[in-house]
């Protein structure tokens, strides 16, 4: 989707070929799990070609996976597909630049729903970064990977170098979070050494929606996993920047951004202003009513459109950028030019042929992705109660998030978070925004409690590790290293 992804996708109220053959397969399918066996290391997997993996636990998944030497050259890069029967996920795999061998392993998603985790990759906190297509890339020094292992992985079916080869596709957070988790149990089972390592599930904007969904489902796994005698997934927290978790929560907020100097001065006109604020009452009353007390696919619908329409639309005449107040929106790709250049290099041949894909064209996101979760209004259903159930079983929580992003803002989001019922709301909520640093010099504001913690990040929009990189990587160092922020 482009500059006004989500409001394109609820106003409107509701592929690709693989690369080189597997070189050898590992733990296939057909196999029983006395006889299974793993790759071990990922010193056998090739570059020229893919290695398959797979586990008799889980008959209609397998993984490929190859060298690709991209991005990083000083660390183990990979690239290659979680296949689901006729349907095919794309990622990324970089190994730490500090101890492989020891340090954390991140996941990181991009949102949308529909938007490519290349934008993470290329643009974001990933080894390098796009600047100009035809010169490559650049080292990226403050990279997340500078201390964790991380995956970066186009989904749900259809994102980025993702494909379904007879029109399949997913429309519901619920049936990804399945895939996520069987690859991760199926990577995990293979590779010995990344066996009980910490594994943090990181994302932002609609993956508010993903990650809580995607962690209870490798949660909820473990006792299977072990039953089948497979190392369980060593689940150990939960990142989420700039998220869209909780929906109705960010219709007051839109609002707070636009007519309050929430973050910068007024942006919109007091008329506007007046007529948003008349709209609110009718369109929070009409989603408590449609939405979350009892969902109604056509009233909820009916609410969306006359939320974004009284809400967000103005916001987006104003022609400022909805990921970040205090600019412009300069392009069609998720209002940033860079994302531009992003696209451009991933459609070089080349570049297909070392990540070992081809498709007719590459896109930064999908709008037919976004289409079919809209059908389902997937976003609705939001994700409170996942972080509540997580949080109760010892999984940390983070919600960190840029004072400048609009659509997700940092309003919407504390708001959710101080009214999250949990066992320690009570704690968490009574405790004051403290600042929090970085070298000596203020970098946001944040609360904690019970392993939830909530964390502002300055001057940053939607993308907070691109227009914070120093302060989101030290952010991240201290959260899976476990020293408060």
């Amino acid at each position: 989707m482009k500059t006004t992804a989500i409001a394109a996708l609820l106003l409107a109220g509701l592929n690709a070929v693989a690369g080189d053959a597997s070189q050898a397969v590992f733990g296939a399918p057909n196999v029983n799990a006395a006889t299974f066996a793993p790759v071990g290391t990922l010193d056998v997997l090739s570059e020229s070609s893919f290695t398959t993996l797979a586990h008799p636990e889980f008959p209609q998944y397998s993984v490929r996976m190859k060298k690709s030497n991209f991005c990083d050259e000083g660390v183990g890069a990979y690239t290659g597909y979680i296949d689901i029967q006729a349907r095919h996920l794309f990622f990324y795999f970089f190994e730490s630049r500090s101890n492989p061998d020891k340090d954390d392993v991140i996941l990181w998603t991009n949102g949308g729903p529909g938007c490519s985790s290349g934008i993470g990759l290329l643009m974001e906190l990933g080894p390098c970064r796009v600047v100009n297509a035809d010169n490559g890339t650049v080292h990226h020094p403050e990279s997340w990977n500078s201390n964790a292992n991380i995956f970066f992985i186009d989904q749900p079916i259809g994102v980025g170098f993702s494909y379904a080869d007879y029109g399949e596709y997913v429309s519901t957070t619920e049936e990804a979070a399945q895939d996520i988790a069987a690859f991760v149990a199926i990577f995990f089972a293979h590779f010995s050494k990344f066996q009980g390592r910490g594994f943090h599930m990181s994302g932002e904007s609609y993956a508010g929606r993903y990650l809580p969904v995607f962690a209870a489902a490798v949660y909820d796994q473990n006792p299977r996993l072990i039953k089948a005698g497979m190392p369980p997934v060593n689940l150990t927290s939960v990142m989420i920047g700039n998220g869209m978790t909780d929906v109705p929560s960010l219709y007051p907020a839109w609002y707070e951004m636009q007519c309050s100097p929430a973050s910068l001065p007024p942006v919109q006109d007091i008329k506007t202003c007046v007529q948003m604020k008349a709209a609110l009452p009718r369109c929070t009353k009409w989603t408590k009513e449609s939405c979350q007390d009892q969902f109604d696919l056509i009233n909820c619908g009916a609410a969306m459109r006359f939320c974004f329409e009284s809400i967000y639309a103005p916001y987006i005449a104003t022609g400022l950028n909805n990921y970040d107040i205090s600019k412009k929106c300069e392009s069609d790709n998720l209002c940033h030019v860079e994302i531009e250049e992003i696209v451009k290099y991933l459609n070089q041949e080349e570049v297909q042929a070392v990540l070992g894909v081809k498709v007719a064209e590459y896109n930064s996101c999908s709008d037919a992705v976004g289409y079919n979760f809209a059908l389902t209004l997937d976003i609705m259903k939001g994700a409170t109660e996942y972080v509540s159930a997580l949080l109760e079983r010892g999984v940390p929580v983070l919600i960190y998030v840029g004072t400048y992003d609009w659509v997700c803002n940092w309003v919407g989001n504390q708001a959710w978070t101080l009214a999250l019922e949990w066992s320690g709301q009570a704690e968490f909520a009574s405790q004051p925004l403290r600042e929090w640093t970085v070298n000596g010099k203020r970098a946001g504001k944040t609360r904690s409690a019970k392993g939830f913690t909530f964390a502002t990040v300055d001057g940053a929009g939607h993308m907070v590790p691109y227009d914070k990189p120093k302060q989101s990587l030290e952010m991240v160092n201290r959260w899976i290293t476990g020293q408060p922020l």
